[in-house]
């Protein structure tokens, strides 16, 4: 179970590693994944190392991070 968790951490944070590297991006953008990331973790810690509970995370971490700081149109 904790090699598990250990993994799943480590995926996301290679992914966000790499979306850093992604220039083009908006910064809504990169809330987003940012905030897909975190909270993936999050929700993989909070549920034992639950693969629903990573990919629940990491859902309601991306759409809050899309909202934090929206440009206004």
């Amino acid at each position: 179970m904790k090699i598990k968790q250990i993994a799943i951490s480590l995926a996301l944070a290679t992914a966000t590693l790499g979306l850093g590297a992604c220039s083009s991006m908006s910064q809504q953008d990169k809330n987003t994944a940012i905030g897909a990331a975190v909270g993936g973790v999050a929700g993989s810690v909070l549920t034992g190392g639950s693969t629903t509970g990573a990919v629940g995370g990491a859902v309601v971490g991306g759409v809050i991070g899309n909202q934090v700081n929206k440009p206004t149109r």
